[in-house]
């Protein structure tokens, strides 16, 4: 296993560049590099390429190399489309519609245009077409389908719609119901209006379900990495309003392998900090992830992540700081060794201490008794083969 493989996590990438730029006199960019665990000639390509993106330096921008990546996703995608009108046009004349063009879906994907594009372009739904896949479908479940799609389309773009008002949307839409399927609908898919239920705020209100089993049980411990990771949230207020940092670590070997830090503690936070852990750690498969019960840990979006690096969720109790306790601990020692030294200006000044003390201090200087007084870096460079370090 690789120190820090390759991509590199734009996040990581900017506040590695910002720390070099802002370096005190004396210090070197070489010396950067090492604090960072970088190559040094890869941080003076991330240096030059910021000075294009700020236009010091001719060059394309790192937005530029964006665009024409994803201009040749949409040729590609218009592609994709086209092929699809074109192969439609025979069954678009035909009754019975949607299961007429559930065999030319199935066609267009065996020629490798993606069912997703397919039924988008077709405005069909894919669920039903993956139950008709698998077994014939009944009228009724068609229409029913059809008309929970209408629902939630009319409250994704209306949240403060009633039924009733969802049922005038949905007609429109060429779905007509009663108002009391309607409500059926939308009760079994919890489809409220914004107005309808009072949120409850503040220490009181109530943690919703987890929904993953804790499968750690207070035993923080790993006999190899990318087995047990843990990840919790702190804040800290700064002169500008409050700076969250979502950080997760490896029980292994006490490493922080990804990081996020935002000014708003929303899901992608969360999610954000995932997706840089694995980019820097590899093939993460079986890894158990345990975390509290926060609504960042519960969002479909994070779940989604974990099921896409075929992780596994945990959870603890609720109001029970020893469930992650291990995690609690490196929080503690950033409250003592950066948050509170100081008063924060500004988020970035904080940002870039953290970073630096997360990179510099605690990956590279700070021995810890659990590991034998050996640093996380060292540890892992110690204990890994050299088999995996290669790989």
């Amino acid at each position: 296993m690789s120190l820090c493989p390759s991509p590199t996590p734009r996040e990581f990438r900017d506040d590695v560049v910002r720390v070099a730029r802002d370096r005190d006199p004396g210090v070197t960019v070489e010396q950067i590099a090492k604090d960072f665990g970088v190559h040094p000639m890869t941080l003076f390509k991330w240096l030059r390429q910021a000075d294009i993106d700020a236009g010091a330096k001719p060059g394309t921008t790192s937005g530029e190399s964006a665009e024409l990546r994803e201009a040749r996703k949409r040729i590609k995608l218009l592609e994709q489309e086209n092929e699809v009108l074109r192969r439609a046009a025979a069954y678009l004349s035909q009754a019975n519609l949607p299961k007429r063009l559930y065999p030319l879906v199935s066609e267009l994907a065996a020629d490798g245009i993606p069912v997703a594009v397919t039924c988008r372009v077709l405005n069909i739904a894919r669920q039903p077409y993956y139950r008709w896949l698998a077994q014939p479908v009944g009228h009724a479940e068609l229409v029913s389908a059809y008309r929970a799609n209408a629902l939630v389309d009319a409250h994704r773009d209306d949240p403060e719609f009633g039924y009733r008002f969802l049922v005038d949307e949905a007609r429109a839409a060429g779905q007509a119901m009663a108002e009391r399927t309607a409500w059926r609908i939308c009760s079994d898919n919890g489809w409220w209006s914004a107005f309808g239920k009072r949120k409850r705020r503040g220490k009181g209100r109530k943690v919703g379900p987890p929904v993953h089993d804790d499968l750690v049980q207070r035993d923080f411990t790993a006999d190899g990495p990318n087995r047990l990771w843990l990840a919790d949230i702190t804040e800290h207020r700064t002169g500008e309003g409050k700076l969250y940092l979502c950080a997760i670590k490896d029980v292994w070997s006490r490493w922080i392998v990804g990081y996020s830090i935002d000014s708003r503690m929303k899901s992608r936070l969360a999610v954000t900090a995932l997706h840089n852990a694995v980019a820097r750690r590899g093939p993460v498969a079986g890894c158990v992830l345990h975390t509290d019960r926060g609504s960042q840990f519960r969002s479909r979006k994070l779940v989604r992540v974990l099921n896409q690096h075929h992780m596994i969720g945990s959870m603890g109790k609720v109001g029970a700081a020893g469930d992650n306790a291990a995690m609690e601990s490196f929080f503690g020692l950033l409250q003592n060794n950066v948050l509170d030294r100081r008063t924060w200006a500004t988020r970035q000044q904080l940002r870039t201490a953290i970073v630096t003390w997360i990179e510099r201090t605690y990956h590279r200087r700070r021995r810890q008794r659990s590991l034998s007084r050996l640093t996380p870096i060292e540890y892992e460079t110690i204990m890994t083969p050299p088999a995996s370090q290669a790989a």
